[in-house]
């Protein structure tokens, strides 16, 4: 039985109508795109066909008939099966939800899990380290200094080389476990073996002796080798933020998703990360305060830390078993795109020769001031903090709890901090964004040595509030790291990646990985090393602190000042390039605009041949038809 043909206007069609689309209007324009050798603006040709009523998907011939009535409205006819109903034209579109695609939702909701798990075993390691190497029986916080410099470096350094030969014998997905598993392995072996064995396997009466023959000065070093396995753990916690977070996390993310994807959900990933701050400080508050409802004689701190470690494994495997399920269920899917980028080539820059660029560029030199400023003032005013954190709660399970506190509201802050980020560098400038992460730390710092040096004087006046000047002085403290952090998180970290981009390639190029050579482990271990000299010069951290809050006072303002020389600078560069943006914009519309003064159907400057008033297409020379895909989409760049 012969189909019933159904159609739109009037149309004389063959017994067997072949699948053909019919654009009819009341004139026909031919056309063809000129080849992409002279074509500057191919891109906005292409999308000058969109915006006009071209049919979207692949463009598969070298010629186009295209009809336009006086509304500019395309009236598509179609011939068909009745009892088909009409096919529409085009690809069909990818499934949503929420606007977006559910191909990338796919890929973007088990990575933000991911990084939320390992943003929740890290604040939950990061306060239990502290913790352990601080309260320990025969440690205190002058620990930590030699702890990041003698221990905690040399294992880093170590791990780069290991991780290096690995990825050179194992695939992607075996290097991904051969690195978490020891990870996961060692905390669960800490909580429910390594530590309620401390007691058997640390060297007490070595430690006493190495102290008694070195004296008071050398507790620091001492208590390494006397608490062997809490520096282990100490140093252990460190690893997992920068190995799990900064390699296995992001180069994971970095190889499956776009750059627009990238765009889109990365700062999603940060948002994530402050509100597993908030979870996990009420997960370490929790299992602290399970002290409370055990009887007399009871390690209540034993048993909270194998809560901890257990969550931390738990979530460990749970990791593991997102990344499985990407790479199986996932990234063998054939509708997803594939992301295939070059890896670009990083230059190395000897120590000789990142020092010499630094000395070179003021630029430079003010942004490598900012980095290491930041990384020796937070140091020199957290590791006071912490021994007067001790001082305040000498057992484990108020010190954990103060620190559960502690990171909830450091995640809040930032969380808070972030959302304003933006508007803070829309309206103010980078000036005053820069500005803020040394004011607050300047300004919190003062008032914490203040209570420190002067604060008997004040007991009285701090007695009328409830609080003694070492609770005090704890508070202020804690008010410190917490806002210095979310303002460095917020501010700081961006303002320091825009200063980068008004620089010519060559000096961003240079002046990144000097910056990197120098300035990041300086920043780190800079005032650790500060720390040390002090500690060993003046007997303790205590007799210490004055001269520790004058080094502040300077290295702040040197900051400030930095900040301030960058900010006059910044803005020429930026005032410059604006001015070579603005000249581009100007050329590009004299190209735009057409020659011959008339206005082509498809808007002013296309980049289309129109016809002649008798119809006959006007071809440009050495046009090759080549330059229009006969088997995929027009790229459109």
């Amino acid at each position: 039985m012969e189909a019933v043909i159904q159609t739109k206007g009037v149309l004389s069609l063959p017994s067997n109508p072949g699948a053909r689309d019919f654009f009819p209007s009341e004139r026909l324009t031919t056309f063809r795109l000129r080849p992409k050798t002279n074509n500057p603006l191919g891109r906005r040709s292409v999308l000058s066909l969109r915006e006009n009523g071209f049919p979207k998907g692949p463009l598969r011939r070298s010629k186009f008939h295209l009809f336009q009535n006086k509304e500019k409205t395309l009236h598509v006819c179609k011939a068909e099966a009745a009892s088909d109903g009409y096919v529409p034209i085009g690809d069909a579109t990818k499934p949503t939800f929420l606007g977006v695609e559910v191909s990338t939702l796919r890929k973007v909701i088990p990575l933000g899990l991911m990084f939320f798990c390992i943003l929740f075993n890290y604040t939950i390691l990061r306060d239990t380290k502290d913790v352990l190497v601080v309260t320990a029986k025969g440690s205190s916080a002058e620990i930590i200094p030699f702890l990041k410099t003698w221990v905690n470096l040399p294992m880093a350094i170590g791990f780069t080389v290991l991780y290096s030969k690995l990825a050179n014998v194992l695939s992607k997905e075996a290097l991904f476990y051969t690195v978490i598993l020891p990870f996961i392995a060692f905390f669960g072996a800490f909580g429910f073996i390594l530590y309620p064995l401390s007691s058997a396997i640390h060297p007490t009466a070595l430690a006493d002796r190495l102290l008694d023959a070195l004296g008071p000065s050398f507790l620091g070093p001492v208590a390494i080798l006397r608490i062997w396995s809490f520096c282990l753990f100490y140093v252990m916690a460190e690893l997992w933020g920068s190995v799990v977070i900064s390699v296995l996390f992001w180069g994971f993310a970095n190889q499956i998703t776009t750059v627009d994807e990238a765009k889109k959900f990365y700062s999603l990933f940060g948002l994530g990360a402050n509100v597993a701050l908030i979870f996990s400080g009420r997960t370490v508050k929790y299992f602290s305060n399970l002290r409370k409802n055990l009887g007399p004689g009871v390690d209540g701190w034993a048993i909270s830390l194998k809560g901890m470690m257990s969550i931390v494994v738990l979530l460990g495997f749970v990791i593991c078993s997102l990344y499985w399920w990407v790479n199986t269920f996932v990234l063998n899917d054939p509708s997803l795109p594939k992301v295939s980028r070059k890896k670009k080539e990083k230059p190395k820059l000897p120590l000789k020769e990142s020092l010499k660029f630094l000395l070179s560029s003021r630029y430079v030199r003010d942004l490598a001031t900012l980095v290491v400023a930041y990384g020796i003032s937070i140091n020199l005013v957290e590791v006071t903090w912490k021994s007067k954190l001790k001082a305040q709660f000498p057992s484990p399970n108020e010190y954990s709890a103060f620190m559960g506190d502690f990171s909830t509201c450091t995640g809040i802050a930032t969380f808070i901090m972030m959302l304003l980020g933006r508007w803070i560098l829309e309206k103010y400038g980078w000036g005053v964004a820069a500005t803020i992460t040394p004011t607050v730390l300047l300004l919190t710092g003062v008032g914490f040595f203040s209570l420190i040096l002067f604060g008997q004087p004040l007991t009285p006046m701090l007695a009328g509030l409830g609080m003694t000047p070492l609770l005090a002085a704890v508070y202020v403290g804690a008010m410190q790291n917490i806002f210095s952090k979310s303002a460095k998180y917020s501010l700081f970290d961006p303002c320091k990646e825009m200063a980068y981009i008004p620089l010519d390639e060559d000096t961003k190029v240079k002046g990144k990985a000097a910056i990197d050579v120098v300035c990041n482990p300086l920043g780190k271990s800079g005032g650790a090393l500060i720390q040390q000299v002090m500690i060993l010069s003046f007997g303790s951290l205590a007799n210490s602190t004055p001269y520790l809050g004058g080094i502040l006072l300077v290295i702040v303002l040197a900051w400030l000042g930095a900040a301030r020389s960058l900010d006059a600078q910044f803005t020429a560069l930026e005032k410059k390039e604006k001015e070579a943006e603005e000249e581009e914009a100007v050329i590009e519309a004299v190209i735009e605009s057409p020659s011959n003064g008339t206005n082509g159907s498809l808007g002013n400057g296309s980049l289309l041949e129109k016809s002649t008033s008798n119809g006959s297409a006007l071809k440009p020379p050495q046009a090759d038809e080549s330059e229009i895909s006969t088997s995929g989409p027009l790229p459109l760049s």
